[in-house]
């Protein structure tokens, strides 16, 4: 009687744990950092930000940080998607944000990927500092479509819980006018910014089919 007690208490422990197991938030074991500033851009995907204006603003894509980001961002700026949409919203001192084709921050591609960040089980290093690109969402993990933004300043809160996934290596500077346009209450600008294009230099990677949800 006293061994078949044990054997069931045994049984409920190994149970409780596996459940308990099951339960814990989905994190990478290994989140390697990586820093954008020592990368060559020829060594990567580059798209170029060509707004009305004239103005360019490079970036180079990390397939290996976000591989479905980077390959969907890709797809999109091919598809001729971003071209003459706007950026929505700008804060100084945080980050731009455009690529929604409503201007109002609800638009999007017409369907969604999965957010390729740490709290959502992919291993990103790549951290929100000054110049990184990064996907925007809703409050859902997997709600990313085609809105992105760049930071403007360093936003360790950020880190682990967006999709970053490239690094602007020239035209900062653009991005930091942009940042410090009038704008409305709801952070967006007074006068459109427009994005004419945004092209696409491989430098040799051949991005995948886009996965969506």
């Amino acid at each position: 009687m006293r061994r078949s007690s044990k054997l069931f208490m045994i049984m409920v422990l190994l149970i409780s744990l596996l459940i308990l197991g099951g339960c814990e938030a989905k994190t990478p074991e290994i989140v390697v950092e990586f820093d954008p500033t020592v990368v060559d851009p020829s060594d990567y995907p580059v798209a170029t930000i060509e707004f009305e204006t004239g103005e360019l603003i490079k970036i180079s894509l990390f397939p290996e940080i976000a591989p479905n980001t980077v390959n969907n961002f890709i797809a999109l700026s091919q598809q001729g998607f971003y071209d003459g949409l706007g950026f929505h919203r700008v804060i100084k001192d945080f980050m731009i944000q455009g690529g929604d084709p409503l201007g109002t921050g609800m638009g999007g591609p017409g369907y969604t990927i999965k957010g390729e960040f740490t709290a959502n089980g992919f291993s990103n290093g790549l951290k929100h500092t000054r110049g990184v690109l990064s996907m925007a969402r809703s409050r859902e993990m997997d709600t990313a479509g085609s809105q992105f933004f760049i930071v403007q300043k360093d936003y360790k809160s950020l880190d682990e819980q967006y999709a970053s996934f490239g690094y602007v290596f020239e035209g900062m500077e653009v991005v930091d006018r942009i940042a410090g346009v009038e704008k409305d209450k709801n952070d967006k600008p007074l006068e459109a910014i427009i994005m004419k294009t945004i092209s696409i230099d491989l430098n040799g990677y051949e991005p995948d089919e886009v996965i969506k949800n």
